[in-house]
């Protein structure tokens, strides 16, 4: 099992403090990996909050600039950040989700009391047309998540037949007088979502059971394949996988696992307020997802081998206390420089597993926990991107590019609770046209590091770089101060005898372009 070359090093070199300047990376174009999936770069969409209302849609009369009911400057950050798969409704709201209360005309669809997220009172006027809509416009895939905790094998039958099928069937013809004539195109289709939690709070053992009869009912329609994701386990559940494994095993084409950067759930911390000791203690968190990975994708090579189901992360990402005077159970919260170096070094990791994760959706894409995008709560139609929002977008040129194997000599740094935490991380990739792609992370609060970067295997002629950075680890972008954390162009580098020498500053991305 192969695993980030920055943590096995950890185990020979540690450093209590302030790192050297020694450092140096191979990239190994002579050995490229698997493709790295662009479903990767998912997001997700839960009825949380203000994510869908207020967030997504804010319906077509709306003083909000807005295009058919989506909110116009949304979709256009959207559409630049090439989303290539959108999960919805849920999340825990997904397993407490009738579909049949959202279609048909919005100004006669039931009201609906979100129990999971604050009771908040929705209108149901966000539904199935919407959602697909949106990921036709977007030119993404859809991944829709079903209710197995309060809902019925028969009721999840009738919505795929109603999404998908093309036929003379009495939900087609649902759909059609709804609007819709030809069926969409759903590919991802999940059976429950946390179902050892709001999904049910079931066992194992059961949930399978659950699975392979729900699964016998949802007949692929009109040649539309479903791709089925089994809810699987939260991070260390090993036993979870263990169990769907065995008990489903090819039944499903993918299963879930949910991870968040949170050390003590009754203490999460403020979103732009923290001390040293806490940043790096949530990148050891971070980091941590690394041996989870590998040991879910080690019990699922014991039954898959060959290696035919994917593993989905697709809830991950920092939980943060709500921010001061929004709604209880809205789980809005602000997003820092922090936020940013957790996602890129997430992303460092996704990449090393793309032979075995096929997917993974950052929890949530507006308003909710680590968003791309916020959105003003006030009323007055402000948007502003987040630091987040700058690292996928920087790291587009990841998507569907070939993995290839680095290896980092690193220094470390150790946490308040005297663990050692890498202070540099690194992925690299090919590009259809032959680019590689290099991006570094330095974590340090403090200290800049200055390497020398090798490619084996392949030539550097020309670079070019950006970085994202700022003065402080807890700087944010907010309605008034929109770009105080963004990117801009990196140039501290220089190319001689086939070496890139990089001078990355302490706190900061890069991404290097290389031919």
């Amino acid at each position: 099992m192969k695993k980030l070359t920055i943590l096995l090093m950890a185990l020979a070199t540690t450093l209590s403090g302030k790192a050297d300047n020694e450092a140096h990376l191979i990239i190994h174009a002579d050995r490229p990996g698997a493709t790295i999936n662009k479903e990767i770069y998912g997001q997700f969409a839960e009825h949380l909050g203000s994510c869908i209302y207020g967030g997504l849609w804010v319906g077509k009369d709306s003083p909000i600039p807005n295009i058919n009911g989506y909110r116009k400057d949304v979709f256009e950050a959207l559409k630049t950040l090439q989303v290539p798969v959108l999960r919805w409704p849920g999340g825990c709201f997904a397993d407490d989700y009738h579909w049949t209360d959202g279609i048909g005309p919005q100004e006669q669809r039931p009201t609906l009391r979100n129990n999971n997220w604050g009771g908040t009172i929705e209108d149901n006027s966000f539904g199935t047309h919407e959602f697909l809509n949106l990921c036709e416009m977007l030119g993404c895939e859809p991944y829709v998540c079903g209710n197995v905790g309060s809902g019925t094998v028969k009721e999840m039958a009738q919505w795929v037949e109603y999404m998908t099928s093309d036929g003379d069937t009495p939900m087609a013809r649902l759909r059609r007088q709804n609007g819709r004539e030809k069926p969409w195109r759903v590919k991802y289709f999940g059976i429950g979502n946390e179902a050892w939690g709001c999904g049910g709070n079931m066992t194992p053992e059961y949930y399978s059971n659950e699975f392979r009869r729900y699964n016998t009912y949802l007949r692929d329609q009109s040649g539309n394949r479903l791709f089925r994701i089994a809810s699987g386990a939260s991070d260390y559940d090993y036993n979870w996988t263990r169990v769907l494994m065995r008990n489903i095993g090819d039944r499903m084409q993918g299963i879930s696992v949910h991870y968040y950067t949170v050390k003590d759930w009754g203490r999460k911390g403020k979103a732009t307020i923290f001390t040293p000791d806490e940043y790096y203690m949530t990148l050891e968190k971070c980091i941590d997802i690394d041996p989870v990975l590998a040991k879910h994708c080690s019990i699922m090579d014991e039954t898959d081998p060959r290696r035919r189901i994917a593993l989905m992360v697709d809830e991950w990402g920092t939980w943060w206390d709500e921010e001061p005077g929004t709604i209880a159970g809205h789980l809005y919260q602000q997003n820092s420089l922090r936020d940013a170096i957790v996602a890129s070094l997430m992303l460092n990791i996704f990449h090393q597993y793309t032979y075995r994760v096929k997917m993974a959706n950052i929890a949530q894409v507006v308003n909710v926990l680590q968003s791309m995008i916020l959105t003003d709560q006030k009323g007055r139609g402000h948007m502003v991107l987040t630091p987040t929002y700058h690292i996928f977008e920087m790291y587009r040129p990841f998507q569907e590019a070939t993995h290839l194997p680095v290896d980092l000599t690193n220094d470390f740094i150790k946490t308040a609770e005297g663990k050692t935490l890498p202070l540099l991380s690194a992925s690299a990739a090919r590009t259809a046209d032959g680019t590689i792609v290099l991006a570094v992370t330095n974590c340090s609060l403090t200290d800049g590091k200055a390497f020398d970067v090798e490619l084996r295997g392949t030539d550097i002629t020309s670079a070019q770089g950006r970085i994202l950075t700022a003065d402080e680890a807890t700087a944010f972008n907010d309605f008034d101060h929109p770009e105080v954390v963004k990117p801009a162009t990196f140039s501290s580098f220089k190319i001689a005898d086939n070496k890139l020498s990089l001078d990355v500053p302490a706190r900061s991305v890069v991404v290097m372009e290389l031919k």
